[in-house]
């Protein structure tokens, strides 16, 4: 008797993962929480016009006006799911480096280089205390692709 429990509970188990699995899009190499950050499900890129007028004034070492902090702080808040918080970052320096022409080592504006900016934008976040996921669990609210050479 305990072996048709057994065996019904798997199939029942089996059926709904191979459901979720379907509805989440396992079967991609791009699943997971992060996948409905994609423009192409859909998603719509917040511009976050507060934290690219903040991240260029860092990176030159210009006093950051605290409305433009606030702006920046509540557009990153505002994104609802905080897996696109970082993609969306990532974006906006993107267009900032597409804007002026970067290429990679040179300066993105006069006294700031690209690398620096890329840092000064992936820790936004932090400077907003505006929580995004941490795989690594040590408690930095730093967006994780700042570590990557090309992002």
């Amino acid at each position: 008797m305990w072996m048709k429990t057994v065996f019904w509970g798997l199939l029942l188990f089996m059926l709904v993962a191979t459901t979720m699995a379907v509805e989440y899009g396992a079967r991609s190499h791009n699943s997971g929480p992060w996948s409905w950050c994609d423009p192409a499900t859909g998603y719509k890129v917040s511009a976050l016009t507060g934290c690219r007028a903040m991240v260029k004034l860092q990176c030159v070492g210009s006093q950051v006006p605290e409305a433009v902090l606030r702006d920046c702080c509540q557009q990153l808040a505002d994104i609802n799911n905080e897996w696109c918080r970082c993609g969306d970052l990532s974006s906006t320096l993107r267009s900032v480096y597409q804007e002026l022409g970067v290429r990679e080592g040179k300066e993105v504006l006069p006294g700031c280089r690209k690398e620096v900016m890329k840092l000064t934008a992936a820790s936004v976040p932090e400077v907003c205390k505006v929580p995004i996921p941490n795989p690594s669990g040590d408690g930095a609210g730093v967006c994780y692709w700042a570590a990557y050479p090309d992002a």
